[in-house]
């Protein structure tokens, strides 16, 4: 499919343009991922274990939900 095509299909909006899409090289500028190291006491990951667990989360995801919460509460 041709580009004009594209755009009259997506600028008409009768369509889902969804299929004409390669999701899977589908970015999001700003966030892409990038790996650290933390260190905590062992009390805190106890904690922060058994929160992850009550909530049926990953430790690494109650850790990304507070600080990016944290976060928005500044802005």
């Amino acid at each position: 499919m041709k580009a004009e095509e594209f755009d009259q299909k997506f600028d008409e909006g009768q369509e889902d343009i969804i299929d004409y899409l390669d999701l899977s090289q589908m970015k999001r500028p700003g966030h892409e991922q990038k790996c650290i190291n933390v260190e905590f006491p062992m009390c805190m990951l106890d904690s922060l274990d058994r929160e992850a667990h009550r909530l049926g989360i990953s430790r690494q995801a109650i850790i990304k939900l507070w600080i990016a919460y944290r976060l928005e509460q500044r802005s």
